[in-house]
Formats: C-alpha cells, sequence, structure tokens
C-alpha cells in the first residue's frame, strides 16, 4: 500500500512563497501519476496541479498558471509543488494524490488511488 506524506505548508504574507513536499512509499512511484489539490472551508477540493508518472507532462487550471508549479524526483520518491505569489484566497489545505496505472496526468479527484493527509498553507494579508 502506498503512503503520501506532505509536508511544507505553514503561515505566509501574501506574495510570498512556498514549497510543499509530498513523499511516497512504495517502489512503483516512478510508474504513478501525481496530482496536488486543495480544499477550503465550505468549498469543494479543487485541482491545483497534476504531473505526468515520467515527469514530462503537467497541467495546470488556467488560474493557476504562472505562480504554481509541480515537479517530481522519482529517485526520491517526491513530488513538489512551488506555489509563488501567494493570495489570502490560496488559503487552504493541500492534498498529493497519487494513481496506481497511468502515463499521462489526470485533472479528476475521482481518478486518484491514494492521498496524503494534507498541509495546510495559510496566506495572511
Amino acid at each position: 500500500q502506498v503512503r503520501l506524506v506532505e509536508s511544507g505548508g505553514g503561515l505566509v504574507q501574501a506574495g510570498g512563497s512556498l514549497r510543499l513536499s509530498c513523499a511516497a512509499s512504495g517502489r512503483t512511484f516512478r510508474s504513478q501519476p501525481m496530482g496536488w489539490f486543495r480544499q477550503a472551508p465550505g468549498k469543494e477540493r479543487e485541482l491545483v496541479a497534476a504531473i505526468s508518472s515520467s515527469g514530462g507532462s503537467t497541467y495546470y487550471p488556467d488560474s493557476l498558471k504562472g505562480r504554481f508549479t509541480i515537479s517530481r524526483d522519482n529517485a526520491k520518491n517526491t513530488v513538489y509543488l512551488q506555489t509563488n505569489s501567494l493570495k489570502v484566497e490560496d488559503t487552504a489545505t493541500y492534498y498529493c494524490a497519487g494513481r496506481l496505472y497511468g502515463s499521462t496526468w489526470y485533472g479528476d479527484a475521482a481518478e486518484y488511488d491514494y492521498w496524503g493527509q494534507g498541509t495546510q498553507v495559510t496566506v495572511s494579508s
């Protein structure tokens, strides 16, 4: 069973940056597409970024392009989310998710098989 552990969240002022990390257990990480989602209180979970198993293909919602960057290091079984120019509305719990099989990226939460426990990002004005 794959386990995901997120880290790197915290409190940051608007305009600041955070780098989130998601460490995965298991030897099949390099074959698994990964994604970052977020959920704010009272709102639905939404996709932040997705990456293919090789890291060669990524996807971002238009609203986040240019501010967030997803990457992965398959040798370290880790996926990252670099968040820049943070806004108050980016405040949410950020979740890492993985899919057992696939070569492309996946944008729907229902397409992912396992999830981390989440890391809180709070952006103050």
